[in-house]
């Protein structure tokens, strides 16, 4: 079986959103004056050297104007191999390969995904499904790379209404720039006192 990891930058207050055009998120890149080597090398050995993507119609759409682009590197030519899996209405549209279309039945369809043999998921970026994951327990880790910044505005990672759960710390890395690595996996219902 499968597992699926939740891969979001966020900031102290907990928004996730980065803008793209036509949005109303008044800040632009917010994550860029934090990025550094160390950075980067920690993202990469928290996503694996082999994983596919579950990826949301947006995230899918701006990714697929960079990536297959940019020039080789070990997150280019990771991203570019996994197969991507994509909440889309337009299945005949997906040209970044290799990509599937989720069916209408996004929860059935991420749950027969999870449920055979192959690479672990990774959804990053999409703050839809990221809510949607986390209110049907199908998420097992979050890594939450959190930015020391406070942003008031925009998407955030819990969602209203997200139902109580318990997650347990795997790990905790602290960047030179600020920002905090952390890793968890889920450990079931709310646990309180």
């Amino acid at each position: 079986m499968r597992k699926l990891k939740i891969i979001e930058h966020i900031s102290l207050d907990g928004v996730i959103q980065h803008p793209v055009a036509g949005d109303d998120l008044p800040y632009g890149d917010w994550t860029a004056p934090y990025r550094s080597p160390a950075g980067r090398e920690a993202i990469l050995a928290a996503q694996g050297e082999r994983f596919d993507l579950l990826l949301g119609r947006l995230t899918y759409d701006l990714w697929s104007g960079y990536w297959p682009k940019a020039p080789s590197s070990p997150m280019a030519d990771r991203l570019n191999a996994a197969t991507k899996y994509v909440a889309t209405h337009r299945p005949e549209s997906l040209e970044w390969g290799p990509s599937e279309g989720l069916g209408p039945d996004i929860i059935e369809d991420i749950c027969r995904i999870k449920s055979q043999d192959g690479r672990d998921l990774i959804l990053w970026g999409s703050s839809t499904l990221t809510s949607i994951l986390l209110e049907q327990g199908l998420a097992d880790e979050v890594l939450l790379v959190v930015y020391p910044v406070l942003l008031g505005v925009g998407k955030r990672f819990f969602a209203e209404g997200t139902p109580p759960r318990s997650f347990e710390l795997v790990s905790t890395n602290a960047m030179p720039t600020g920002i905090i690595l952390s890793a968890y996996k889920a450990a079931g219902p709310l646990k309180t006192g």
